[in-house]
This record gives structure tokens, C-alpha cells and sequence, in this order.
């Protein structure tokens, strides 16, 4: 299924990228859903995961998830009926993933309300949200010598509390005004290797042998 206003980094006309870890059971491609924090066009974050993009080890794809912006305020009365078609996509985003990847900015030393509001949506109905168990990995780009770290200890005590698996350690990217070259790539080595590894864990998760290319 072609997610709302998803978009899938590619590198090829199968519209998948052709790299990527695979699944040895299954023998088929795993996909990590990847939801940037930030309604800018031009986000920091966003062009995190575009760098991610550049990093996948073989045979697994980035889909980068781009409803937030038609996500609308969580309502508990709506939740008898059918779930507003914004919410229902960005379930079924998070569904149909292995794993998850949020790119989070910081505003007043958390994460925006529009992105809380997303995971309000997706922590529920209790019991069955496509969130409980959920491999997730956080990562932030700031233009602030921490790199949005408060947003990201912000992001990951909601997503303990609504049961998500956390995967590996904070990626923070300070200073994101100069980190990223014309093509969106991460300039620093030091931050592609920390994005690698991160890639790596998620790749892992799923087939211990894995590790980023």
C-alpha cells in the first residue's frame, strides 16, 4: 500500500531501494517507517533521515512517512467511530514497518506538539496500538550545541510509556546548520558512523548478523 503522503527513498525503478539487510527466515527486504518531527519542508530532521538513506546496509528500505501536517488533534470521542483517514494512514505506516525511525526537533526543550499529538494517536486503542512493541530508534538535528537531546529524552520516556521497543542510543546532530552538504549527506565521519551503527541496531534486531555497511 502507497502511504498518503509517504515517500520512499529510491534508487532504483522498482521504487524500492535495491539495498538493504534481509530477513533470513523470510528471505524478503526489511522496512524501517521513518517519521520526521518537524512540519518544515526543509527541516533539519528531515534531512536526517534523507542522510540515513545514504547509509542502509543491503536490502533495507527507509519509507519516510510525510502526513504529519493532516494529523489532527487527539479526541477520545472520535475513537467509537472510524479513526480520521490522516491517522488511519499513519497506522498503517507504522503497521506495515518492521521498525520505526523518528527524527525529532526541539521547541522549548521538548518535542513539538504536533509529533506528540501523532504518537497520542498511535498509542492507541490500549492493548493493540501499532506502537506497543515496536522496534523504534529516536535521532535529532538542532541548530543548538545539544542537538534537540532534551527532545529526544522527551520522545523516548513517551514511547516507554506507550510500550514501544527502543533501539540503540541517541543520535543527536548539533550545530545542524552546517552538518549536511548540498545532498542532504551528513559531512562530519564521525555522524555517519553514528548513523551507521544506529542503521546497524535496527538491522540487528532482526538478524544478529546484520551490521550497517
Amino acid at each position: 500500500m502507497a502511504y498518503g503522503e509517504s515517500r520512499r527513498h529510491q534508487a532504483g525503478p522498482t521504487g524500492r531501494c535495491p539495498r538493504g539487510a534481509f530477513d533470513v527466515n523470510s528471505q524478503r527486504a526489511i522496512t524501517i517507517v521513518g517519521i520526521p518531527g518537524s512540519l518544515r519542508r526543509e527541516s533539519f530532521n528531515r534531512q536526517l533521515l534523507h542522510a540515513v538513506s545514504h547509509e542502509l546496509p543491503p536490502g533495507l528500505n527507509l519509507d519516510v512517512w510525510n502526513g504529519l501536517a493532516r494529523i489532527p488533534a487527539f479526541n477520545e470521542d472520535l475513537e467509537d467511530g472510524p479513526v480520521p483517514e490522516a491517522v488511519a494512514d499513519l497506522r498503517s505506516a507504522i503497521a506495515q514497518a518492521d521498525a520505526a525511525l523518528i527524527a525529532t526537533p526541539e521547541y522549548n526543550g521538548s518535542i513539538p506538539g504536533q509529533l506528540k499529538n501523532a504518537l497520542d494517536w498511535a498509542s492507541r486503542p490500549r492493548g493493540s496500538a501499532v506502537l506497543e512493541g515496536k522496534p523504534v530508534a529516536t535521532m535529532s538535528a538542532s541548530p543548538t550545541p545539544y542537538g534537540a537531546a532534551w527532545a529526544q529524552e522527551s520522545l523516548r520516556r513517551v514511547l516507554t510509556i506507550i510500550g514501544a521497543e527502543l533501539v540503540g542510543s541517541e543520535l543527536a546532530v548539533p550545530q545542524a546548520f552546517q552538518q549536511f552538504d548540498a545532498a542532504s549527506r551528513l559531512i562530519a565521519p564521525e555522524f555517519r558512523q553514528q548513523c551507521t551503527g544506529l542503521i546497524g541496531e535496527l538491522a540487528a534486531r532482526f538478524d544478529p548478523a546484520m551490521t550497517a555497511a
